[in-house]
């Protein structure tokens, strides 16, 4: 069973979502039909069963044809979330923490944007999780495979 196969919603920033909708635009628009005018120039070199571009265009097309079936429900189920200025860290927050000395910044993401080495964490991930609904001056453990991690809460924008 995939993700998308729950009746629920996925939550996204309004960037998230616009970046979502600018890639299935170019999967639709300029990928796909250069994928298929690859397949039909190859079906056209003879023999389709020893035509190694035919084989591998086909496949590419069908995991295309999978990836925007796929960019089109979660935009179909997109909720975007706005921040609220609660003071809370919540999905579309920036996180100012300090852990072991120095500081870091993360953005409170939906769990299709995340991308940690852009310091963009999603709101289930266990750094996430542990820092949701929480305030400037609070403190956060995370267990970690070298142990648990301390978090303080600097700023939250």
């Amino acid at each position: 069973m995939n993700y998308l196969s729950f009746n629920q919603n996925i939550q996204l920033t309004k960037e998230g979502l616009e970046a979502l909708k600018k890639e299935l635009a170019l999967f639709v628009d300029e990928k796909r039909p250069k994928l298929v005018e690859r397949l039909s120039n190859a079906r056209t070199q003879g023999d389709l069963a020893e035509n190694s571009d035919y084989q591998n265009a086909k496949d590419e097309l069908e995991f295309m044809d999978g990836k925007i079936e796929e960019l089109k429900q979660v935009i179909d189920k997109a909720v975007v979330i706005k921040c609220k200025k609660n003071g809370c860290v919540s999905v579309g927050t920036k996180v100012k923490v300090k852990v072991n000395g120095s500081e870091h910044v993360f953005d409170i993401v939906g769990e299709w944007e995340a991308d940690p080495k852009a310091k963009k964490i999603s709101h289930t991930s266990p750094l996430g999780s542990a820092l949701f609904g929480k305030r400037v001056g609070d403190r956060v453990e995370v267990e970690a495979p070298a142990g648990k991690i301390t978090y303080e809460i600097l700023s939250i924008e």
